[in-house]
């Protein structure tokens, strides 16, 4: 296990659902804690900082922009957003920005940015959510985030009201999909005039997780060391894993290969920041589908921060544990 990683964790709740229009998103946070999210961490040599959760401001009088909805209210949540995570990762802490919706990622990335600008990102979802007002189908805005953030897309981007705060601050080489299987025609239009790096389940299925990951860290990685933002929707899973979620897709990830990218980004020892999003406790059919949904979002985070499958617990120390065994040997 990579010991190189930061020594403090921070939690930051974003109850915060306008950038899509399925009320029931802003209590994630609370379904993630309630799933053991502290308690888990807490097993770990990390120092575990809960900053609660932030607290939006809500404006009734905000008209759509060029069909896009609720622009003031996701890009003010977005401006606070931006500087709390600034302001943790700006302290040394990794930090973990639970959802809320996907429109948080603009905050979220871009706060992370601002401490380092030469992060990377890597996007699992089943959707691109690189859609621009001009190509969005519904306008909600968790389906436009990456837009904003790219610095390719800049003069795709009208003048937003509630954005005018941010700027793009992302390259296109600097982002990876995995898990697309529902993308827009004018998003695949993006993406492919872009040259961006992205992975379908069908290249899952054809490649494996493995050869994913590899390509990955290659794509961003092998110019030099930097930064990984994750950004996790997740809606990446088989909804048969993840029912409480509002744009679920067929044909998602398995449990293992969502925890097979997390192990490895992990391993990297280059995760500074992640955000696990869209998980809806009033979308799921039952309590027990809510508490899947949330228990597997514990499981994505405590993986990402070091969490194993082969029982090597990081507060034990390795070596001793090895002596102990060739004593045995000798007798």
């Amino acid at each position: 296990p990579s010991t190189n990683a930061a020594q403090s964790v921070a939690v930051l709740g974003a109850p915060f659902s306008r950038g899509q229009r399925r009320r029931g998103v802003e209590h994630g946070p609370k379904v993630i804690r309630d799933a053991g999210l502290i308690e888990r961490l807490s097993g770990f040599d990390y120092s575990v900082h809960d900053f609660g959760d932030l607290d939006f401001h809500h404006f009734e009088k905000d008209e759509p922009y060029m069909d896009v909805k609720s622009p003031r209210n996701v890009g003010a949540a977005n401006k606070m957003l931006s500087g709390a995570v600034s302001r943790a990762v700006g302290a040394g802490h990794t930090l973990v920005m639970l959802g809320g919706d996907h429109s948080l990622a603009i905050g979220s990335v871009g706060g992370h940015a601002q401490q380092s600008p030469d992060l990377c990102l890597i996007w699992v979802d089943a959707h691109a959510d690189i859609n621009t007002p001009m190509t969005s189908p519904s306008g909600n805005l968790h389906g436009l985030p990456v837009a904003f953030m790219l610095k390719e897309l800049q003069d795709k981007m009208p003048d937003i009201p509630g954005f005018s705060w941010m700027k793009p601050f992302l390259s296109s080489r600097d982002l990876v999909y995995i898990g697309l299987r529902d993308v827009d025609p004018g998003e695949y239009h993006i993406l492919k005039n872009l040259g961006i790096q992205y992975f379908t389940m069908r290249d899952i299925d054809r490649l494996g997780i493995q050869r994913v990951m590899e390509v990955t860290f290659d794509h961003l990685l092998a110019r030099k060391q930097r930064p990984i933002h994750l950004s996790f929707d997740i809606d990446a899973f088989d909804p048969s894993l993840a029912p409480a979620t509002g744009t679920p897709v067929n044909g998602g990830l398995t449990y293992r290969e969502g925890i097979y990218i997390t192990e490895e980004i992990h391993n990297t020892g280059l995760l500074s920041a992640m955000d696990l999003v869209e998980v809806n406790p009033m979308l799921g059919a039952s309590r027990e589908a809510v508490e899947a949904t949330a228990s597997l979002a514990v499981d994505v985070i405590a993986s990402s921060l070091g969490q194993t499958r082969e029982g090597a617990h990081p507060s034990i120390d390795v070596n001793s544990a090895v002596k102990d065994d060739t004593e045995q040997l000798r007798l």
